[in-house]
């Protein structure tokens, strides 16, 4: 098997149309339909969370869509494994963990408008769907 067939893209019949590029977000970010970052946005504070949110923004088509899947805090009274590595994130740099409200303020100062998340059922991960605002 190649590390092209390893990839999701290859398994649901996308890969003709997706690209997995490794590059220094802060400066800008390649165009693109869709964004997914997955397990990005919680290494950095917020400001630094805008800067590359409003990157996306810029670069992606007018029907722009990003996807944020991260470890999303429920509320205060839930046990949940995000709680935990928010400690974690406190621990070695300025990320954190946050919750769906906050990811929403984050997407709306860099243009984005979100839309709903959804929960797949491991629990573990949350999946944020924002579209590019039209202003």
């Amino acid at each position: 098997m190649t590390n092209r067939e390893l990839l999701w893209a290859g398994k649901i019949g996308v890969d003709n149309r997706c690209q997995y590029i490794s590059r220094d977000m802060f400066p800008s970010v390649p165009p693109a339909d869709l964004y997914m970052m997955k397990m990005i946005l919680h290494d950095w504070n917020d400001e630094e969370c805008i800067k590359i949110l409003s990157n996306a923004h810029r670069a992606s088509s007018n029907d722009g869509r990003i996807f944020i899947i991260e470890h999303l805090i429920p509320d205060p009274q839930t046990s949940h494994f995000s709680k935990l590595f928010d400690i974690h994130m406190m621990c070695w740099g300025s990320g954190r963990e946050r919750t769906v409200k906050e990811y929403s303020a984050l997407l709306e100062r860099s243009g984005w408008n979100y839309l709903q998340t959804f929960y797949p059922s491991n629990g573990i991960n949350g999946i944020i769907d924002a579209v590019k605002s039209k202003s």
